[in-house]
C-alpha cells in the first residue's frame, strides 16, 4: 500500500501541483481545502504526513498544526508548512506550535520530495 499523504491549502491549483508532484514520488495524496476540512478528514484518517499552507480561512496552518497536536494519536505525525510566507518569525511561530519543517512556495519538486522522504521514511 502506498504512503498517504494530506496537503491542505485554499487554492485549488497548488492542491493540483502537490498531488502532480507527491503521486508521482508514489505517494498517495489526499486533499484539504482549509484546516477545518483537514481536522474533519483527520478524524477517521491516519496519514504519514501533513503538508498545510498558513494562510487559509476557517482555520490557518498555525491553527490546524495546534489542533493535530492537541491529540495524542498525532504527536509523532509530521506536519511540513508550505507557504509563501518565510519571515523568522511565522517559521519560529509554526516550529513553536508543532510544524517538522518549513518550505517556501513556489516549490521545487524534486526539493520537496526530499523533504518528504526526510520526515517520512
Amino acid at each position: 500500500m502506498s504512503i498517504q499523504i494530506l496537503t491542505v491549502d485554499d487554492s485549488p491549483s497548488m492542491r493540483a501541483l502537490l498531488r502532480a508532484a507527491l503521486t508521482g514520488e508514489g505517494y498517495r495524496v489526499d486533499e484539504a481545502e482549509d484546516g477545518r476540512s483537514a481536522m474533519e478528514w483527520l478524524a477517521s484518517n491516519r496519514p504519514a504526513l501533513v503538508i498545510t499552507d498558513i494562510n487559509m480561512p476557517r482555520l490557518d496552518g498555525f491553527g490546524l498544526i495546534a489542533e493535530v497536536r492537541a491529540q495524542a494519536q498525532f504527536n509523532a505525525l509530521p506536519i511540513l508548512v508550505l507557504t509563501t510566507e518565510s519571515s523568522p518569525e511565522k517559521k519560529a511561530r509554526a516550529r513553536a506550535a508543532g510544524a517538522t519543517g518549513w518550505i517556501v512556495k513556489p516549490f521545487d519538486p524534486a526539493k520537496l520530495a526530499a523533504a518528504v522522504r526526510r520526515v517520512i521514511h
